[in-house]
């Protein structure tokens, strides 16, 4: 799962990296456009989160028709969150980035990427689902080899429609967003083929799980909501942040930019942990384990995911620490506030992973609805308009702005513990 994830967010950090030679114009270009399209995107990451503790949950019960009702209900979500997201995206995404982005250069460049970057946007809705229903179900080396094979293919298709390699067209940044929506293509159809050859059995399951159809469309529904809602809410939060950021200096958000998908690529090394967590959890539920049994389970994955943050920080360490290496084409400025960035990136990755560590435990167990007050509270009522008063009040520097990170998870940290240590959530069991 860690290794899928680092893939899947290496897709971001890869585009970064390839559209830096170009200007810090197009690092901002690519990072608005992604701001916008990853709101929906988001979305599609939020239902597919929820799908993978809900297949889990299946799984641990061993009832087919359980399992067959999770597969057909997340894909019919996550397909019309894609479709009508792809519409929103081409009808009003140039208007808003006009109204955002801080030069004319830049909004050019940033529809030129979002109108291609619809693609994977619909790619997605189906990948990601599929991609939870393997994890939820065990068989996560699936999304890894859809992974694996996909990103290779982005990279070299990347790198010749930017810059017109191999007799083919340069497309500058738009091509970055072409060898990214082909990438995620490929790996949708490898997706499906292991999907029919796995699992073509529940094509033969007869019923749903609540009788029909759109009874068992809405208990999904219901059940995912809160979940989704917690992943929405982070990325709509992330996203807005972003767009404030695009009202400082230009080197401060291309600092910003820049360092917001290597955070997701590197987080993915405790995030996962904290994830695959959950699933089992949730698949220990399923199967009515003892109290004493979950008990071993978690202090075992706890000390796990404090090594992950150890690990995630030395990895930030190394980053910070190759930033002239990496972006030599930027500017001395841009490249000081990255290396700046580095004691907040250290130091958030231990509440972090022990907050998520909480919050997917409490999310197994089907108490979604406290989960998603901590988080929407915590990034509506702080980090936003914290973000906004440092910014375009304060006109802060870009470390202190990142360093309301930190802060977030620290304000967490106290409501997902207390709640973890009552133990009900134990005693759940999962209705029809």
């Amino acid at each position: 799962m860690t290794l899928k994830a680092i893939f899947l967010h290496g897709v971001v950090v890869i585009d970064g990296w390839l559209v830096s030679s170009l200007s810090e114009a197009a690092v901002g270009a690519m990072g608005l456009a992604v701001a916008i399209g990853g709101i929906i995107l988001g979305t599609i990451f939020a239902f597919a989160h929820a799908m993978q503790i809900r297949a889990a949950q299946a799984f641990g019960t061993g009832d087919p028709v359980f399992l067959k009702s999770v597969l057909a209900s997340g894909l019919t979500i996550s397909l019309g969150i894609g479709c009508t997201g792809g519409l929103l995206l081409l009808g009003i995404g140039q208007s808003l980035i006009g109204v955002l982005a801080p030069s004319p250069d830049v909004v050019t460049h940033a529809w030129n990427y979002l109108s291609v970057f619809v693609l994977v946007v619909l790619f997605e809705s189906v990948g990601q689902c599929l991609s939870s229903y393997f994890n939820g179900i065990g068989k996560t080396r699936i999304p890894l080899y859809g992974y694996a094979l996909s990103v290779p293919i982005n990279i070299l298709v990347s790198i010749a429609l930017i810059h017109g390699y191999w007799g083919l067209p340069a497309f500058g940044i738009s091509g970055a967003a072409m060898g990214s929506a082909f990438a995620t293509l490929v790996q949708v159809l490898f997706f499906a083929l292991r999907l029919y050859q796995s699992d073509r059995h529940l094509l033969k399951v007869r019923g749903w799980r609540q009788g029909g159809f759109l009874p068992t469309l809405r208990r999904h529904l219901a059940f995912a909501l809160p979940i989704a809602a917690t992943f929405i809410s982070a990325t709509l939060a992330a996203h807005v942040c972003t767009m404030i950021y695009a009202g400082m200096a230009l080197t401060d958000f291309a600092a910003l930019a820049l360092i917001a998908p290597w955070n997701l690529l590197v987080g993915q090394l405790s995030m996962q942990w904290t994830q695959a967590t959950g699933i089992f959890v949730a698949q220990l539920l399923g199967r009515g384990a003892t109290e004493t049994t979950l008990d071993r389970f978690l202090s075992t994955a706890w000390r796990g995911a404090f090594a992950s943050a150890v690990l995630v920080s030395l990895v930030f360490v190394a980053l910070c620490l190759s930033v002239d290496f990496l972006y030599r084409d930027l500017t001395t400025q841009t490249r000081a506030t990255l290396f700046s960035f580095l004691p907040v990136l250290v130091l958030a990755a231990f509440p972090r992973a022990t907050n998520a560590i909480c919050g997917n435990t409490l999310r197994a167990s089907g108490d979604t609805v406290y989960v998603m007050h901590i988080f929407v509270w915590s990034q509506w009522l702080f980090r936003v308009p914290a973000t906004a008063l440092a910014v375009f009040w304060f006109e802060a520097s870009a470390t202190l702005v990142l360093s309301l990170m930190l802060v977030e998870e620290i304000i967490k940290f106290f409501p997902f513990h207390r709640r973890l240590w009552t133990g009900s959530w134990k005693h759940a069991r999962f209705d029809p």
